[in-house]
């Protein structure tokens, strides 16, 4: 920090973030996969539907937690009211209520999915400008160095004005390429999940609609 200059403590601070930000998101989205195997918890699912057991594929959603399971599990719910108390309702409509509150469960769920991206990609900007601003800054200092002994520089000088400008280069480095291949790989990821999430979701509508035909 010292050779650094005052430079080092925003990119230390930057390279702690984003390192923190990678963690707690590969934690929030293998939490939001839910407990079990993905596919296996889908068949249960569907095997449920196709039987008429809507409380057993609850009780799956329940059991396996999860992003995919709440999206799954308020549509069933919303599927079991609509049934209940408004028997006579036309499947088109009940149908409606449904997709209504996997659209509404979706919606809840996806700022938490995306959570902390934008700050990632943020960090990533903004770390290069920073590890720029030392570059020049120790740079200015090592010609300062080199100007004012007259053509003979202070060798000590100099290589510090250089080590500021090559150690705020790394750090800035090091915290953008975190940052853009963190924030590219969890993008994907969120996409690839969403995909998934549109698919069952459909696939649970589908069947429902069949089942009130």
């Amino acid at each position: 920090v010292y050779t650094g200059g005052v430079i080092v403590p925003i990119l230390i601070t930057l390279s702690i973030m984003v390192v923190t930000f990678v963690v707690e998101r590969a934690l929030s989205l293998r939490k939001a996969q839910g407990r079990g195997s993905l596919a296996t918890f889908l068949k249960n699912v569907h095997r449920s539907l196709a039987t008429a057991d809507i409380d057993a594929a609850v009780a799956a959603c329940d059991q396996q937690r999860g992003s995919m399971a709440n999206i799954i599990k308020a549509g069933l719910e919303r599927y079991q009211n609509i049934t209940r108390d408004s028997k006579n309702l036309e499947p088109e409509k009940q149908m409606a209520g449904v997709q209504g509150a996997i659209e509404e469960a979706t919606a809840l769920e996806m700022p938490i999915l995306e959570k902390n991206l934008i700050a990632m990609s943020t960090i990533a900007s903004i770390a290069t400008m920073f590890g720029l601003l030392g570059t020049v800054i120790g740079m200015i200092r090592a010609f300062r160095a080199l100007a004012a002994q007259g053509g003979a520089p202070d060798a000590i000088q100099l290589s510090i004005g250089i080590s500021e400008a090559l150690i705020n280069t790394a750090l800035g480095l090091f915290a953008a390429i975190v940052g853009i291949v963190a924030y590219n790989f969890f993008v994907n990821k969120v996409d690839n999940f969403t995909y998934m999430i549109d698919e069952a979701s459909y696939d649970v509508v589908q069947t429902l609609t069949t089942r009130a035909k």
